[in-house]
């Protein structure tokens, strides 16, 4: 388990060792998500997930 601290709100999130890259991370505290930039023994870099919109078949 590798331990990284929100971008947002500074608590600990836990990433376990089986994520993989594009994989989402949600913060339990102020609800963020990040995705898995990436992840190589204990190092884990995180982006701010892109939101998607919903698709009114537009």
């Amino acid at each position: 388990m590798v331990t990284i601290k929100c971008h947002e709100c500074d608590k600990e999130l836990n990433i376990s060792n089986d994520s993989i890259k594009g994989e989402i991370v949600t913060c339990p505290d102020c609800g963020s998500d990040f995705e898995i930039v990436s992840i190589e023994n204990d190092k884990v870099e995180l982006k701010p997930a892109e939101k998607v919109g919903e698709d009114w078949g537009e």
